[in-house]
């Protein structure tokens, strides 16, 4: 049984997820950001994904990288995968805007993160067409 790492278990909330992935949000109200982790314990890197695997990863973060732009309206989704500060496979999707508190630089390790209330969730989130497979 794979396990979420415990840094994006606390940095993020669960959205949902496929037979391959865990599909999270963010808990920094700075941002609309998704997270995308494979299901597969010790992985640290796509292509060490079965080709399969990494086809269907793909489609996901495609999928979501529309649905987020479509309801934020935002003028650059930015992707990534770096796992420098935590190993585990995980895919950022981020909706950025002009004049968001980091552009036009990347959000990593930039402010302080400003976390949503227990209970509360962001208006885009519910704007979300979320595909139950991939």
């Amino acid at each position: 049984m794979a396990t979420l790492h415990p840094r994006l278990a606390t940095d993020t909330r669960a959205l949902g997820e496929t037979d391959l992935c865990w599909l999270r949000w963010m808990n920094d109200r700075r941002f609309a950001w998704l997270i995308v982790v494979p299901k597969r314990d010790g992985l640290r890197e796509w292509h060490h994904l079965p080709l399969a695997d990494q086809q269907a990863l793909l489609q996901q973060v495609n999928g979501l990288a529309a649905e987020l732009e479509r309801v934020t309206g935002a003028d650059k989704i930015n992707l990534g995968a770096l796992g420098n500060m935590v190993p585990q496979l995980h895919v950022h999707i981020i909706a950025r805007f002009e004049g968001d508190p980091c552009w036009p630089g990347p959000v990593w390790g930039q402010g302080q993160p400003e976390p949503w209330a227990e209970g509360e969730v962001p208006e885009w989130l519910q704007g979300l067409t979320i595909a139950e497979e991939v």
